[in-house]
């Protein structure tokens, strides 16, 4: 089992940064994905952004070019680096990790946008 506990969500202006923290309760050395997605009020959960144990990224179209994951094994946390932040990136954003056995997703942390 693994808890994962999001932080850095907050509110700020279209064209701000915001830092995302995910911390795992247990070492993320070896597994393989690691994940942030997002939900919007009244819209499904989308993945945002995934790194995989060996660092290949893979971002949502919609954040290529201004967010950037990252992994930090030494101290069991992954990040999600928000640049040129817009109003529509609004939503509540989940860290989750997946290996063999079962998945885990964190407790949410809201982002909010203004214009």
């Amino acid at each position: 089992q693994v808890q994962l506990v999001e932080s850095g969500g907050g509110l700020v202006q279209a064209g701000g940064s915001l830092r995302l923290s995910c911390a795992a309760s247990r070492s993320i050395f070896n597994i393989n994905t690691m994940a942030w997605y997002r939900q919007a009020p009244g819209k499904q959960r989308e993945l945002v952004a995934l790194i995989t144990s060996g660092g290949t990224t893979n971002y949502a179209e919609s954040v290529k070019g201004r967010f950037t994951i990252s992994r930090d094994n030494a101290v069991n946390t992954v990040y999600l680096q928000m640049n040129s932040l817009k109003p529509e990136d609004t939503a509540v954003y989940y860290c989750y990790s997946r290996d063999t056995g079962p998945s885990y997703w964190g407790q949410g942390t809201q982002v909010t946008v203004s214009s």
